[in-house]
């Protein structure tokens, strides 16, 4: 998990993207073509505070003795690039009754999604499942199933509705291999851009 600290700062950046293959024709007309199956996401976050002696009082004592180590060695132990990690996206965390599914009488496993606005996609990684319902019943015989679907004992009924509430992150990598962490003053430091995004499951 992507650490909290209270040492964040202002502002947050979130990039949704996507892939579309785009060829133009002398009568000015186009043909798309969408290249992901779903949405990417990018986050650019900043650390104004980061204490590496556990020595700072007053105000800063609330970022934490040693923050710096904490997020350092979270990045050291991904190796930059290459590791990935799970991100809760502080607005972007948590679902109600979301719709998941219809049964049909077979299937006992079932992709989690999320709804915004008008638009529907699977999560990337659920964390927790907190109730399942079927046409608004709560139910005990599902199990969560890494790293984003259900899995009931027994197959909803046909024409059953799966309804959830239910907790997720989004699975991501750093973007670079090298961070800049600067030393401002003894003991504290900051990081003016983190990057990473989302991946695959």
């Amino acid at each position: 998990m992507f650490p909290r600290l209270a040492g964040q700062g202002w502002s947050v950046h979130k990039r949704p993207s996507f892939s579309t293959r785009v060829a133009s024709h002398v009568s000015g007309r186009e043909v798309r073509t969408s290249l992901y199956s779903g949405t990417l996401y990018e986050y650019e976050v900043a650390f104004d505070a980061l204490v590496s002696n556990g020595q700072v009082t007053g105000p800063l004592a609330a970022v934490g003795g040693t923050s710096l180590q904490t997020l350092l060695g979270f990045y050291l132990a991904c190796q930059g690039q290459f590791g990935t990690f799970i991100y809760v996206d502080p607005t972007d965390n948590f679902v109600e009754a979301q719709a998941v599914g219809t049964g049909d009488g077979v299937t006992t496993v079932f992709t989690l999604s999320r709804t915004i606005g008008s638009f529907t996609e699977p999560v990337s990684y659920a964390t927790q499942v907190d109730t399942v319902y079927l046409n608004d019943i709560a139910q005990t015989d599902v199990s969560l199933v890494t790293p984003n679907s259900i899995s009931f004992a027994t197959a909803p009924s046909s024409g059953a509705a799966i309804t959830a509430d239910f907790s997720y992150g989004f699975l991501c990598r750093f973007l670079d291999d090298q961070q800049d962490f600067e030393n401002v003053m003894s003991g504290l430091w900051t990081l003016s851009s983190l990057k990473f995004r989302s991946v695959r499951s």
